[in-house]
């Protein structure tokens, strides 16, 4: 069984991907790091370098190959993941799809206190932040609901995503 985690930036998709796979003894991809040691740069490089399309393109060709080469697995996808090309499709196709559903002023706080880089917010201050992230939600949330299930993220357990899915 394939399970796609997706959602917004800082939605905790990783976080708790990793739990889920631990207590379901499957294996977790993170699909961002996948790009990172495929082509040796960071997110933040490729976008920066040869631009957003580019890397939406070497996405959209990862999760081919994360899809290929996993049979079953906790896969946790970029917050963008879904919105481009038919990789939504190609998911809810391809495995259970589950929404971590969280609002703006959690994912601002989240993000604010964030330590990764996260690419399409770099340099912003909280008010920034929240118009960003209000404005990327809701072009993306339409894309996100496509999801198979949907389930809040605010304090999210792993056994949460297992009864959701009723394994």
């Amino acid at each position: 069984m394939r399970i796609f985690l997706i959602g917004f930036m800082a939605s905790g998709k990783t976080t708790v991907g990793k739990k889920l796979a631990n207590k379901l003894e499957l294996p977790f991809v993170d699909l961002d790091r996948i790009i990172e040691e495929k082509y040796n740069k960071t997110i933040r490089t490729i976008i920066c370098g040869e631009g957003e399309q580019t890397f939406r393109t070497k996405e959209k060709e990862a999760l081919a190959e994360v899809i290929q080469k996993n049979k079953s697995a906790v896969i946790s996808t970029g917050g963008g993941t879904p919105i481009f090309f038919d990789n939504m499709d190609l998911m809810n196709s391809s495995g259970e799809t589950v929404y971590l559903e969280l609002d703006v002023d959690t994912l601002v706080d989240r993000l604010m206190n964030s330590k990764e880089d996260r690419p399409l917010l770099w340099g912003k201050n909280r008010e920034e932040l929240t118009i960003k992230a209000k404005e990327l939600l809701q072009n993306r949330e339409a894309t996100y609901k496509l999801a198979k299930h949907k389930i809040n993220g605010k304090n999210i357990k792993a056994d949460s995503i297992i009864d959701l899915l009723k394994l």
